[in-house]
Protein backbone atom coordinates (compact mmCIF):
# COMPACT_ATOMS: atom_id res chain seq x y z
CA UNK A 1 0.00 0.00 0.00
CA UNK A 2 1.51 3.30 -1.47
CA UNK A 3 1.80 5.93 1.74
CA UNK A 4 1.47 9.21 1.58
CA UNK A 5 3.35 12.04 3.79
CA UNK A 6 1.70 14.53 5.18
CA UNK A 7 2.79 18.13 6.60
CA UNK A 8 1.10 20.52 8.67
CA UNK A 9 -0.36 23.91 7.00
CA UNK A 10 -2.46 25.27 10.18
CA UNK A 11 -4.30 25.00 13.10
CA UNK A 12 -7.00 27.11 14.03
CA UNK A 13 -10.46 27.07 15.26
CA UNK A 14 -13.32 24.74 14.09
CA UNK A 15 -15.96 26.69 13.41
CA UNK A 16 -18.18 24.07 13.54
CA UNK A 17 -17.61 22.49 16.75
CA UNK A 18 -17.33 25.11 19.68
CA UNK A 19 -14.23 24.10 21.55
CA UNK A 20 -12.56 21.99 19.04
CA UNK A 21 -10.11 22.97 17.15
CA UNK A 22 -9.26 22.37 12.67
CA UNK A 23 -5.66 20.61 12.51
CA UNK A 24 -4.91 20.82 8.47
CA UNK A 25 -2.50 18.54 7.00
CA UNK A 26 -1.45 18.52 3.23
CA UNK A 27 0.11 16.32 0.73
CA UNK A 28 3.92 17.09 0.48
CA UNK A 29 3.72 16.91 -3.49
CA UNK A 30 0.44 17.34 -4.01
CA UNK A 31 -2.63 20.05 -3.74
CA UNK A 32 -5.12 17.91 -1.21
CA UNK A 33 -6.05 18.81 1.93
CA UNK A 34 -7.26 17.08 5.09
CA UNK A 35 -8.86 18.53 7.79
CA UNK A 36 -8.94 16.61 11.05
CA UNK A 37 -11.05 18.30 13.76
CA UNK A 38 -9.62 17.69 17.44
CA UNK A 39 -9.44 19.02 20.78
CA UNK A 40 -8.21 21.64 22.53
CA UNK A 41 -5.86 19.75 24.67
CA UNK A 42 -4.31 17.90 21.56
CA UNK A 43 -4.26 21.29 19.81
CA UNK A 44 -2.73 23.02 22.88
CA UNK A 45 0.14 20.31 22.84
CA UNK A 46 0.41 20.25 19.01
CA UNK A 47 0.62 23.91 18.71
CA UNK A 48 3.05 24.52 21.74
CA UNK A 49 5.51 21.98 20.09
CA UNK A 50 5.42 23.47 16.61
CA UNK A 51 6.50 27.00 18.32
CA UNK A 52 9.05 25.17 20.44
CA UNK A 53 8.07 25.77 23.34
CA UNK A 54 9.03 24.27 26.85
CA UNK A 55 6.41 23.90 29.05
CA UNK A 56 6.95 24.32 32.84
CA UNK A 57 5.05 20.85 33.36
CA UNK A 58 5.44 18.14 30.80
CA UNK A 59 2.63 17.76 28.99
CA UNK A 60 0.95 13.81 28.31
CA UNK A 61 2.50 13.90 25.29
CA UNK A 62 6.41 14.65 26.46
CA UNK A 63 5.84 12.08 29.45
CA UNK A 64 4.82 9.52 26.78
CA UNK A 65 8.43 10.67 25.03
CA UNK A 66 10.46 10.52 27.93
CA UNK A 67 9.00 7.26 28.58
CA UNK A 68 9.84 5.69 25.45
CA UNK A 69 13.12 6.96 25.36
CA UNK A 70 13.99 5.33 29.02
CA UNK A 71 12.88 2.69 27.64
CA UNK A 72 15.02 2.50 24.29
CA UNK A 73 11.82 2.60 22.23
CA UNK A 74 12.13 4.88 18.84
CA UNK A 75 9.47 6.14 17.11
CA UNK A 76 9.69 5.33 13.58
CA UNK A 77 6.38 6.84 11.62
CA UNK A 78 2.50 8.27 12.22
CA UNK A 79 0.52 6.78 9.95
CA UNK A 80 -3.31 8.29 9.25
CA UNK A 81 -4.11 4.66 8.59
CA UNK A 82 -8.39 4.21 7.79
CA UNK A 83 -11.31 6.32 7.73
CA UNK A 84 -15.14 4.65 9.05
CA UNK A 85 -18.07 6.91 9.53
CA UNK A 86 -16.49 9.96 9.35
CA UNK A 87 -13.73 9.04 12.45
CA UNK A 88 -10.04 8.59 11.08
CA UNK A 89 -7.98 5.83 12.76
CA UNK A 90 -3.74 6.32 13.25
CA UNK A 91 -1.06 3.86 14.02
CA UNK A 92 2.33 5.38 15.39
CA UNK A 93 4.81 2.89 14.10
CA UNK A 94 7.85 2.12 17.03
CA UNK A 95 10.57 -0.18 16.79
CA UNK A 96 12.73 -1.16 20.16
CA UNK A 97 15.88 -2.05 17.77
CA UNK A 98 14.79 -5.80 17.61
CA UNK A 99 11.21 -5.51 16.41
CA UNK A 100 8.51 -2.73 14.87
CA UNK A 101 5.44 -2.46 16.18
CA UNK A 102 2.29 -0.31 15.52
CA UNK A 103 0.31 1.09 18.64
CA UNK A 104 -3.80 2.58 17.49
CA UNK A 105 -3.73 5.99 18.15
CA UNK A 106 -6.11 9.01 17.88
CA UNK A 107 -4.70 10.71 14.60
CA UNK A 108 -4.41 14.03 17.15
CA UNK A 109 -2.24 12.26 19.59
CA UNK A 110 -0.63 10.26 17.19
CA UNK A 111 0.93 13.79 15.31
CA UNK A 112 1.61 15.83 18.77
CA UNK A 113 3.67 12.55 19.70
CA UNK A 114 5.42 12.51 16.23
CA UNK A 115 6.39 15.95 16.26
CA UNK A 116 8.19 15.51 19.68
CA UNK A 117 10.21 12.37 18.17
CA UNK A 118 10.23 14.52 14.41
CA UNK A 119 8.94 11.53 12.50
CA UNK A 120 7.32 11.91 9.23
CA UNK A 121 3.40 11.80 9.24
CA UNK A 122 1.54 9.62 6.07
CA UNK A 123 -1.44 8.66 4.97
CA UNK A 124 -3.08 6.24 2.64
CA UNK A 125 -5.01 7.14 -0.96
CA UNK A 126 -7.95 6.06 0.26
CA UNK A 127 -8.42 7.88 3.34
CA UNK A 128 -7.70 11.00 0.93
CA UNK A 129 -9.89 10.15 -1.82
CA UNK A 130 -12.44 10.06 0.85
CA UNK A 131 -11.73 12.83 3.12
CA UNK A 132 -9.27 14.98 1.46
CA UNK A 133 -10.43 18.60 -0.24
CA UNK A 134 -8.42 19.45 -3.51
CA UNK A 135 -7.14 23.19 -3.61
CA UNK A 136 -7.47 24.67 -7.17
CA UNK A 137 -5.67 27.31 -8.63
CA UNK A 138 -8.64 29.37 -7.64
CA UNK A 139 -8.97 28.75 -4.28
CA UNK A 140 -4.91 29.29 -4.42
CA UNK A 141 -5.30 33.37 -5.53
CA UNK A 142 -7.95 34.20 -3.40
CA UNK A 143 -5.87 32.57 0.17
CA UNK A 144 -2.72 34.52 -1.38
CA UNK A 145 -5.43 37.49 -1.77
CA UNK A 146 -6.28 37.10 1.88
CA UNK A 147 -2.63 37.04 3.00
CA UNK A 148 -2.24 40.25 1.28
CA UNK A 149 -5.27 41.92 2.90
CA UNK A 150 -4.53 40.85 6.20
CA UNK A 151 -0.59 42.23 6.12
CA UNK A 152 -2.16 45.41 4.35
CA UNK A 153 -4.51 45.90 8.04
CA UNK A 154 -1.28 44.68 10.16
CA UNK A 155 0.41 47.89 8.48
CA UNK A 156 -1.87 50.20 9.16
CA UNK A 157 -2.53 48.88 12.80
CA UNK A 158 -2.65 52.25 15.01
CA UNK A 159 -0.44 51.17 17.67
CA UNK A 160 2.66 50.87 15.13
CA UNK A 161 3.60 47.68 16.95
CA UNK A 162 3.36 44.27 15.33
CA UNK A 163 0.48 42.11 16.22
CA UNK A 164 2.41 39.81 18.12
CA UNK A 165 4.15 41.98 20.39
CA UNK A 166 3.09 42.12 24.11
CA UNK A 167 1.56 45.42 24.75
CA UNK A 168 4.00 48.03 26.10
CA UNK A 169 3.21 49.25 29.62
CA UNK A 170 4.92 52.61 29.73
CA UNK A 171 4.55 55.44 27.76
CA UNK A 172 7.52 55.06 25.18
CA UNK A 173 5.97 51.92 24.45
CA UNK A 174 9.31 49.71 24.81
CA UNK A 175 9.05 47.14 27.07
CA UNK A 176 12.23 45.71 28.12
CA UNK A 177 14.16 43.15 27.83
CA UNK A 178 13.80 42.12 31.69
CA UNK A 179 10.40 42.80 31.73
CA UNK A 180 9.52 40.45 28.48
CA UNK A 181 11.66 37.97 30.11
CA UNK A 182 9.06 38.33 33.58
CA UNK A 183 6.28 38.26 31.47
CA UNK A 184 7.55 35.03 29.55
CA UNK A 185 8.10 33.23 32.63
CA UNK A 186 4.51 34.25 34.08
CA UNK A 187 2.93 33.31 30.58
CA UNK A 188 4.67 29.71 31.16
CA UNK A 189 3.67 29.53 34.89
CA UNK A 190 -0.46 30.42 34.20
CA UNK A 191 0.62 27.71 31.34
CA UNK A 192 -0.82 30.64 28.33
CA UNK A 193 0.93 29.24 25.53
CA UNK A 194 -0.44 31.79 22.66
CA UNK A 195 1.02 34.44 24.76
CA UNK A 196 3.94 32.88 25.54
CA UNK A 197 4.65 32.43 21.71
CA UNK A 198 4.23 35.88 21.15
CA UNK A 199 6.80 37.33 23.82
CA UNK A 200 8.86 34.32 22.90
CA UNK A 201 8.82 36.12 19.39
CA UNK A 202 9.27 39.63 20.36
CA UNK A 203 12.29 38.52 22.58
CA UNK A 204 13.95 36.66 19.21
CA UNK A 205 13.51 39.80 17.27
CA UNK A 206 15.06 42.37 20.17
CA UNK A 207 18.25 39.33 20.41
CA UNK A 208 18.53 39.73 16.48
Amino acid sequence: MKKIQLEILGLSSSQSQSGSFALILGEKTGNRRLPIIIGMFEAQSIAIQIEKISPNRPLTHDLFKSFAEHVHVAIIEVMISDLKEGVFYSKIVCSDGATTFEIDARPSDAIAIGLRFGVPIFTVESVLSEAGIILSDLDENAEDASDDDDEDDDDEDNSGTPASAPSPRDPSGQVSLDELTKMLAQALEKEDYEKAAKIRDELNKRNG
